[in-house]
C-alpha cells in the first residue's frame, strides 16, 4: 500500500495530466471549427507540428541560444546585487526603513518603461535585453533577501555570540541556514520575471531571439508557429521553475 504522501503526489499528477488532456482536446476542437478567434486560434495539432518544425530547424537554436544567454546574463547581473543589497537592507534596520518605499515603488513599476533609458545607456543590442532582465530580477531577490534577514530570530544571533562564534562561523551556522529558503524563493521569482523582461525587450526591439521570432511569426500571420514559440518558452520556463523548486525544497529540508 502506497504511503499517504506518495498517494497524494500520484493523485495530483493524475489530475494535472487529465486537466491538460481536456484542455488540449478542447483547444483542438475549437481550432478545427474556427468558431472562436478564427485563424488566430489554430488547432493544437497544427501547433504541435509547428513545434516539431522548430525543434528540427537549426536557425531556431540560434534564436534560442541568444535568448538563453541574455536570460543568464540578466539573471546573474540582477540576482547577485539583489542578494547583497537585500542582506544589507535586512541587517541595517535604518537603511532598510529608508530604502523600503523606493524599492517597493520600483518593484511594482512595469520594467518595460525602463527600456528607452536602457537603450540610451547600452544601445539596442543584446545588452539592452540583459539590462532589462537584470532590472527585473533585482527587486524580487532583494526583497526576499531583506525579508529573510529580518525574519532571523534574534535569539539565534544571541546564542551564536554567547558561544563566541566568529564572523565566518556566524554566517555558516546561523545566517545561511535561515536565509537559504527565502533567498532561493527570491531567485525563483527573479528568474521568472527576468525571462519576461528579456522577452519583452526582444519583442520590442531585436533582430534575433525567441521574442523576435514570435513577433516575426505574428507579422507573417503564421499563428501556429507563433503558438509553437510560446509553447517552447513555456516548457523551458517550467523546467527552470522546477529546478528552482527543487532547490527550495532542499533548502527547506536543511533548515
Amino acid at each position: 500500500m502506497a504511503a499517504p504522501g506518495v498517494s497524494a503526489r500520484r493523485d495530483a499528477a493524475l489530475i494535472r495530466v487529465l486537466t491538460l488532456a481536456v484542455l488540449v482536446a478542447l483547444w483542438e476542437a475549437l481550432g478545427q471549427t474556427r468558431l472562436v478567434f478564427g485563424e488566430a486560434l489554430p488547432p493544437a495539432s497544427a501547433v504541435a507540428a509547428a513545434v516539431a518544425r522548430e525543434i528540427a530547424s537549426l536557425s531556431f537554436y540560434r534564436h534560442l541560444a541568444v535568448t538563453l544567454g541574455e536570460v543568464a546574463g540578466g539573471f546573474l547581473l540582477g540576482a547577485l546585487p539583489g542578494v547583497a543589497f537585500g542582506l544589507a537592507m535586512g541587517a541595517r534596520r535604518v537603511l532598510g526603513a529608508a530604502a523600503d518605499p523606493y524599492v517597493a515603488a520600483l518593484a511594482t513599476t512595469p520594467k518595460i518603461v525602463f527600456l528607452p533609458i536602457v537603450m540610451l545607456a547600452v544601445g539596442i543590442g543584446p545588452g539592452s535585453k540583459v539590462a532589462l532582465g537584470a532590472i527585473s530580477a533585482f527587486f524580487p531577490v532583494a526583497i526576499a533577501a531583506a525579508s529573510g534577514m529580518r525574519a532571523i530570530p534574534p535569539v539565534f544571533v544571541r546564542v551564536g555570540r554567547a558561544f563566541n562564534l566568529r564572523g565566518g562561523q556566524m554566517v555558516r551556522m546561523i545566517y545561511l541556514p535561515a536565509l537559504a529558503l527565502p533567498i532561493v524563493t527570491g531567485l525563483r521569482l527573479g528568474l521568472g520575471v527576468c525571462i519576461v523582461g528579456v522577452l519583452l525587450g526582444e519583442l520590442k526591439l531585436a533582430s534575433v531571439g525567441l521574442g523576435f521570432l514570435a513577433r516575426d511569426y505574428y507579422d507573417q500571420y503564421d499563428f501556429a508557429s507563433l503558438y509553437a514559440v510560446v509553447a517552447i518558452v513555456f516548457a523551458l520556463a517550467s523546467l527552470a521553475n522546477g529546478a528552482m523548486s527543487r532547490l527550495a525544497r532542499r533548502a527547506e529540508a536543511h533548515r
